[in-house]
């Protein structure tokens, strides 16, 4: 288990590496630039703001400086001037300057608002395995039956909404039209009912989808020989489920856990958007229209990170749930 780990930890580096480059090829392939206004800033104001970022560097030296953790200008490399190399970029923990928010740095962005962006995906976690997963076993125990039907219809509403709809239709029905929440969640840190919202919202898709994957592992379950020999013995029906079949039902279902608990921690953008959550969502939101390129990418490596330390966790959980599984 040993070996595996560090191979798969080691395994990260080129997949960030990738990330990293497909991330800052696209922001500077698009048109314009962060300093790109429906009132254009005088030709003087763009290269004295070029210059202080070093955006008038090559691109290349830009992303040594945004990557680091040695960050430099062309001229220090031409003249060999080693003493103008210092130490910053996304190995060195600095995730480089908001191009919009002058006086924050990303680092400052993201420690403002990360903690409240992971709170509200966990709940949203807890809510959608603490649902999805009974609404699939009772939808595989009650196959064909009023509950099955129930479940399934649930199912396809969770999976057919998308998480905006669903946000705005939430905000319209127990915010506006009944009063029952605060249409916004500005006293998120004081006020726990600014939660339910958000957290609702968010976790309707994942819900659908674990429902969705452990009604069909269950009914795969059902069928094995020895879900047929644990009845045969006279096994309480109880056992028969908890021992046999939802343990083994379980494994195809943690795959998907792993990405969904990533997703619903970094990619929880438009319901904070909507519901006005202080996290890092809003942020992400508002730069894509300002173009500001260090937030917008900053996010996209935290999220691609997110996601492969997530897929080694469900990776290492397996041989907890299957004892068979083994790691060499």
């Amino acid at each position: 288990m040993g070996a595996y780990l560090i191979r798969r930890v080691l395994w990260i580096i080129p997949v960030l590496f990738v990330v990293s480059i497909i991330t800052f090829s696209l922001m500077h392939a698009v048109p314009g630039g962060p300093w790109s206004k429906e009132k254009k800033l005088p030709p003087s104001v763009i290269e004295h703001l070029d210059q202080k970022y070093n955006l008038d560097e090559p691109v290349f030296i830009q992303y040594l400086n945004w990557v680091g953790p040695l960050q430099f200008d062309e001229g220090a490399l031409q003249r060999d001037e080693a003493d103008n190399l210092v130490f910053g970029g996304l190995l060195a923990g600095d995730l480089g300057p908001s191009y919009k928010y002058l006086d924050r740095s990303v680092n400052d962005i993201v420690a403002d608002g990360i903690w409240v962006t992971v709170q509200l995906g966990l709940m949203s976690f807890i809510l959608s395995v603490i649902v999805g997963i009974p609404l699939g076993v009772i939808a595989a125990l009650r196959h064909n039956g009023i509950p099955d039907y129930a479940a399934t219809f649930v199912s396809i509403i969770g999976i057919a909404t998308p998480t905006f709809v669903a946000s705005i239709l939430l905000l319209v029905v127990f915010s506006i039209a009944l009063g029952w929440f605060q249409p916004n969640s500005l006293d998120w840190r004081t006020d726990p009912s600014s939660w339910v919202l958000p957290v609702i919202a968010l976790s309707l898709f994942p819900i659908a989808q674990i429902a969705r994957y452990t009604r069909a592992s269950m009914l795969e379950v059902t069928r094995r020989d020895y879900v047929r020999t644990a009845h045969s013995k006279g096994v309480k029906e109880g056992s028969v489920v908890v021992v046999h079949m939802i343990r083994n039902a379980l494994i195809p279902v943690v795959t998907i856990l792993g990405p969904l608990l990533a997703f619903l921690i970094t990619g929880s953008f438009i319901t904070e958007f909507i519901f006005s959550v202080p996290g890092i969502g809003r942020y992400y939101v508002t730069s894509i229209g300002q173009r500001d390129y260090g937030v917008i990418m900053a996010m996209t490596m935290l999220y691609a990170a997110a996601i492969a330390i997530m897929n080694l966790v469900v990776d290492v959980l397996y041989a907890y749930i299957d004892p068979r599984i083994r790691y060499s």
